[in-house]
């Protein structure tokens, strides 16, 4: 009975194993999926009115109609007009767009060459139960308190903004983007970053 039990157990496991990773992987193409259709829905519906031709055609072509007109101002604003006509359009009309500013620093910090929005991979005690989180850390203030951000899974773009006291943080030497992976995969390979809580803790005593 045992044996029987303990192999079905581990021939569960072993299927969630190879399924989990699949389904994770599904969602985030679904919602990458439903929010690049809904960015190019405009663009869609014009070419269905006017071509006469079903959904998921014009769909495709608004993609790569839209990929078309990203590559050519990538390569016009690389050059002195192109510079020159970005700066004068963002300082006389872009910048008076509320958030404006803000949004696109977070994007260029979390997407393009700029050194990381993140400053360390973080466990943090949010309500001094005991119960860790990962966190990043984006901010560290004079009065010794962490700003970290908890992503949530298998979305790491969403989550909530926390002020923490130093001593409900422990930062761990681990590499962001591993960090980022267990938040994708549901939790899935955070026993290296708690090995590395553990001998913390160790040190520590």
């Amino acid at each position: 009975m045992i044996k029987i039990k303990y192999f079905l157990q581990t021939t569960l496991f072993g299927g969630l194993l190879v399924i989990m990773p699949l389904i994770v992987s599904l969602l985030l193409i679904k919602w990458v999926f439903n929010f690049l259709l809904d960015a190019i829905e405009p663009i869609t519906f014009i070419i269905i009115r006017t071509a006469k031709l079903n959904y998921l055609f014009s769909a495709s072509i608004s993609v790569v109609i839209l990929l078309a007109i990203s590559f050519a101002i990538g390569l016009f604003v690389k050059t002195k007009l192109g510079i020159f006509s970005h700066k004068y359009f963002e300082d006389n009309f872009l910048k008076r767009i509320p958030f404006y500013k803000i949004i696109k620093e977070t994007i260029i910090q979390l997407f393009g060459t700029k050194k990381s929005l993140f400053r360390g991979v973080a466990l943090v005690d949010l309500f001094g139960s005991g119960n860790l989180v990962t966190a990043f850390i984006t901010d560290i203030h004079e009065n010794g308190m962490y700003t970290v951000f908890v992503p949530s899974g298998p979305a790491p773009t969403a989550g909530f903004v926390y002020h923490i006291k130093a001593e409900y943080l422990t930062k761990i030497d681990y590499p962001l983007d591993q960090s980022m992976r267990t938040i994708i995969s549901l939790g899935v390979g955070s026993n290296a970053i708690l090995k590395k809580y553990s001998e913390l803790k160790k040190t520590n005593i």
